[in-house]
């Protein structure tokens, strides 16, 4: 059975809304950062740290795109959709807007380790609240005391 894990953006967040785009830009500045951080300690990390590339099915474009394995022995896919949903609040409704992360059946121990490594990452730069594959919830945002 597939498992998922969403970034959910709240008021306390950095923005309110994204875009599939953005999510895509963010996940490329990851490779960028990781990149340098091997150049810095003289080795290729770049490919241990991202061992994906980006993808996209014809059904799937402008909804969702998924992250393919460059090593399969170890990783296979790790899927990004970006949604959003009627929050009522007491000023009326909000859509809240958040990034679903998807690992299908077949995802290795691998895929699991990256896609949440990949999901904090998000979280952190957005500034959002990370519900884990396994039911925990995270916040990377300030919450009034």
């Amino acid at each position: 059975m597939a498992i998922d894990a969403y970034i959910k953006l709240v008021p306390a967040s950095e923005q309110q809304e994204i875009t599939l785009h953005q999510v895509q830009e963010l996940l490329r500045y990851y490779q960028e950062i990781t990149a340098k951080t091997g150049e810095q300690l003289g080795w290729h990390y770049r490919q241990a740290a991202f061992p994906y590339e980006f993808a996209e099915t014809p059904e799937g474009k402008g909804k969702w795109f998924y992250l393919k394995s460059i090593d399969p022995d170890n990783y296979r896919y790790i899927f990004f959709a970006v949604d959003s949903d009627e929050q009522e609040e007491s000023n009326g409704s909000n859509k809240q807007y958040y990034i679903q992360v998807t690992l299908s059946e077949d995802a290795t121990h691998g895929d699991k380790g990256k896609a949440n490594e990949l999901c904090k990452f998000l979280a952190k730069k957005l500034k959002g609240e990370l519900h884990l594959f396994n039911g925990r919830v995270m916040y990377y945002y300030k919450q009034k005391a």
